[in-house]
């Protein structure tokens, strides 16, 4: 019998009632229906400065990088911010490299207070795909967040069926094939004419 595929959220916000984390809440609640293992990695509650390369296991980085790399898919969740992703998931991002990332699925999710945020999302597909990870084509956006959530809950039904399906995007996903290494190009025959 083969072991359920692990699912880790990281929560790019700080907010004390972040939508961001709600939301990522509900991907992580489908994911557990479905029967994976759960982890939500609240990036506030952890120590983590700026990113210097000559201190590479600053605070809790080495505990927060050691839970990314037990993950079969990573959901990496930001509210949008000025046209692209939080300062916090960027820090914890920056701590993190191939063995975290390489060959793992990662699913996407950014919520917005205007309009659709499209390019949180392309910002964080590219440094996804800078690190070798495969991108789930599905991502989760909630534009307008104010009309979106009461209480403590994401109570829009088309906001929470597209969040939902990022959850079970990522059990399905999480153990996808990567494709196989590219044949390394080899000399232009024509690049000395």
């Amino acid at each position: 019998m083969t072991e359920p595929p692990h699912v880790v959220a990281l929560c790019g916000s700080l907010r004390e009632a972040s939508y961001t984390r709600i939301a990522l809440e509900h991907a992580l609640a489908e994911a557990d229906r479905l029967g994976a293992t759960t982890d939500l990695v609240d990036l506030r509650a952890l120590d983590l400065p700026i990113f210097d390369a000559d201190d590479r296991e600053a605070g809790d980085a080495l505990a927060m990088k050691e839970r990314i790399r037990r993950a079969d898919t990573v959901l990496l969740g930001t509210p949008s911010y000025h046209g692209s992703y939080s300062s916090v998931l960027k820090a914890a991002l920056d701590y993190c490299g191939f063995d975290e990332f390489e060959h793992t699925t990662v699913g996407l999710l950014s919520v917005a207070g205007g309009a659709f945020p499209i390019t949180p999302l392309d910002h964080l597909r590219s440094v996804a795909r800078a690190l070798n990870a495969w991108v789930i084509p599905h991502h989760a956006a909630v534009p307008k967040a104010r009309t979106k959530f009461e209480n403590g809950e994401l109570v829009d039904e088309s906001s929470r069926e597209r969040v939902a399906t990022l959850g079970r995007r990522a059990v399905e996903y999480a153990t996808i094939e990567p494709d196989p290494p590219s044949i390394e190009s080899t000399e232009n025959p024509g690049a000395d004419d």
